[in-house]
């Protein structure tokens, strides 16, 4: 088997690095929008190009691919034959949460995973501005307050079954209401716009769960990570838990790699709970 530890040592050495580029670029990140509207930075450019010098020898490697929201040839990935005889994917979102970021707010993350033999494995999340790491090493996840330096604080991870309360959180995407609303007489809702802030907070009890339907690059760092907080990703259609990565979940297009559909992030015991207070909007 193959040792976790030196791909988390690269993962963690390049999310400390990249940081230090995001807290830079901060202040003048000249944003503009892709082609589908979406904002891009100098830093998520910079930063994409930093995980393609760092993991340059690996990738060298057909047995890695890395899936990365600012690489026009992500989609060459979405086949199901490539994915299954390829042991090691990584998938990188440069900055999550990046028209907070182009807004000078402090609520973005840089988010790196690492699938192995289809599962979640190895995960990175940091907030430079909040100094906050969330990773998992393959076996335990840890919450990590002022990393890379002498007052780092670490915190294993364990799962916190909240019950839903009126001081309880749930967290979603700014798109919910679109299609979707939300009985909160009994606890409260709450959107970011950052879509590993909703995934991470609730590892830490900072929230009971979250709602989203987004990209891989966006939850891949998390993905492990949750999983070891009594977390899971439950597809609101059926309750069936997505535990493994299966190119049907995702669409092809108008961009590669976003999911098909729904999903709720919360432990088993309030899944039914929060799941009865979303409420989908007549056509």
């Amino acid at each position: 088997m193959i040792p976790a530890t030196p791909y988390l040592e690269r993962m963690l050495s390049f999310v400390r690095e990249a940081g230090t580029i995001a807290l830079d670029l901060m202040a003048h990140s000249d944003p503009g929008l892709k082609k589908d509207s979406t904002v891009i930075t100098l830093a998520d450019k910079a930063i994409s190009d930093l995980a393609r010098r760092s993991l340059s020898d690996v990738l060298s490697d057909p047995g890695h691919i890395l899936i990365d929201e600012e690489d026009g040839r992500a989609l060459e990935y979405l086949d199901p034959k490539r994915l299954e005889r390829t042991p090691f994917v990584w998938a990188l979102d440069p900055i999550d949460g990046t028209r907070l970021y182009a807004n000078r707010m402090p609520l973005y993350g840089i988010s790196l995973g690492l699938i192995k033999d289809l599962k979640p494995w190895l995960g990175v999340v940091y907030f430079p501005y909040l100094k906050e790491l969330f990773y998992c090493d393959g076996q335990e996840a840890y919450f990590v307050h002022n990393p890379f330096g002498p007052q780092e604080i670490k915190t294993k991870i364990v799962p916190i079954d909240e019950k839903p309360s009126p001081r309880s959180l749930f967290f979603c995407n700014d798109t919910f209401f679109d299609k979707f609303y939300w009985g909160d007489k009994d606890f409260h809702i709450m959107i970011n716009a950052c879509a590993v802030v909703n995934l991470c907070w609730p590892a830490i009890a900072r929230g009971i769960g979250c709602f989203l339907r987004c990209h891989l690059w966006d939850f891949a760092g998390s993905w492990p990570i949750i999983r070891r907080a009594g977390l899971d990703f439950r597809r609101i259609s059926d309750g069936k838990i997505m535990d493994s990565l299966q190119a049907d979940l995702f669409d092809r297009s108008p961009v590669a790699w976003h999911l098909k559909e729904y999903y709720l992030i919360s432990s088993e015991a309030n899944f039914k709970e929060i799941l009865s207070k979303i409420v989908r909007r007549s056509p």
